[in-house]
């Protein structure tokens, strides 16, 4: 009995001293009731013996009083959190949306949605949630392609820890497709795996890098020929710190390991005729990054002022778009003010100044000559140049 209760005394003790020592930071919701039930199981135990005692009781009584404290403790981060998400919410979208028409309320239609969910659990590898929706939801999605894509998370798990064996074995298997994109996938690669041996080595007999590169880079220097030359020029500024002084400080910095990643990750969604970012998640960042509600706002101040955009297909707004999800040209044209399109390029000058093809066109004259609207040098049309952003 009093080892019993010297235990409860412990416990309760020990549960006061470290909410002193946390300062108001609680345990979690999970770790006090595992705690709690983990107590009241063993005086359960002990009072089917009849070996429990009053004190025992009391200290019981307390302990579970404390862990009441600490759930409420809890619940009220929560509460204050979601009190502030909500308040992040209105602040980001000071404007609602627009509501339309129930847009999934046919079978075929809620299938599609069901479908694209599942594929996005399984794209960014929440692997048993999408077990969990596929079977509760009855979507037919092949084993073989959620096969796949475990492998393409196993082979991303393999990249993070720098072991890009499984990559480079993928990679192999599906050269010919690789070949077919001009992809440099498997290039980078083994000059990801020849710079480890390089560094490795840290010393000026880099013997095994160089047998690696002469083993697997070398059919690679037809289509890399002045990468490949820095890959085995750096290898004079050996050891590491005279590398990192050298003009090829890039090769040792960790970042030239960080591209493999996402690059796998495209060439292998392309294999599966997908694209390399999930659908849902590009819907999610640009209506999450307050895309839709800027373009609410413009329709609503076009329709008060009873005006049209005036070109098809393109915004008369700038809308915040992240990098990855911006698709084309973004140039606006300095004369004409439109926007750059396939069959009106941006077009550089020989003084180095850029208009679109329309306006270079208006601005020639009967002999092809253009006078630059912003410098005083001409140039002919013949040596302008499509420039790509």
């Amino acid at each position: 009995m009093d080892g019993a209760l010297k235990e409860l005394a412990k416990l309760d003790k020990l549960t006061s001293k470290s909410a002193a020592l946390n300062k108001g930071k609680t345990p979690a919701i999970n770790d006090s009731l595992d705690s709690l039930l983990q107590t009241l199981y063993g005086q359960k135990k002990r009072l089917e013996d009849g070996l429990a005692s009053e004190e025992e009781l009391q200290v019981l009584t307390k302990t579970v009083e404390t862990r009441k404290k600490e759930v409420d403790e809890r619940q009220k981060e929560v509460y204050n959190c979601l009190a502030r998400y909500g308040k992040a919410l209105d602040k980001r979208f000071p404007n609602s949306l627009p509501t339309y028409d129930p847009l999934f309320d046919s079978p075929a239609a809620e299938a599609d949605l069901e479908h694209v969910i599942a594929m996005h659990f399984l794209r960014t590898g929440r692997f048993s949630t999408a077990e969990t929706f596929i079977e509760e939801f009855g979507v037919n999605i092949p084993s073989d392609l959620q096969t796949q894509f475990m492998d393409l998370h196993r082979i991303l798990l393999a990249l993070q820890n720098q072991d890009i064996g499984p990559a480079l074995e993928w990679a192999k298997g599906h050269r010919a497709f690789l070949q077919s994109r001009s992809s440099s996938l498997e290039f980078y690669l083994h000059r990801s795996q020849y710079i480890h041996l390089l560094l490795a080595s840290d010393s000026a007999d880099p013997q095994r890098a160089i047998e690696y590169a002469n083993q697997h880079l070398r059919a690679f220097y037809p289509s890399h020929t002045l990468e490949f030359q820095r890959l085995m020029s750096c290898i004079i500024y050996l050891p590491l710190a005279r590398l990192q002084a050298s003009p090829y400080a890039d090769l040792a910095s960790p970042a030239v390991h960080f591209d493999l990643e996402p690059m796998f990750a495209t060439e292998f969604s392309a294999s599966l005729g997908m694209s390399k970012q999930a659908p849902l998640r590009v819907v999610g960042d640009i209506g999450g990054g307050g895309a839709l509600a800027k373009i609410e706002k413009g329709r609503k101040i076009m329709r008060e002022q009873k005006s049209e955009w005036s070109q098809t297909g393109e915004l008369p707004i700038e809308i915040p778009l992240p990098a990855e999800n911006r698709y084309h040209s973004i140039f606006a044209c300095p004369v004409s003010k439109d926007q750059s399109t396939e069959q009106n390029p941006p077009m550089m000058m020989t003084c180095g100044h850029v208009i679109s093809k329309d306006s270079l066109q208006k601005l020639s004259k009967a002999n092809g000559r253009v006078k630059c609207p912003y410098c005083p040098v001409e140039s002919t049309m013949s040596l302008a140049m499509p420039v790509y952003f």
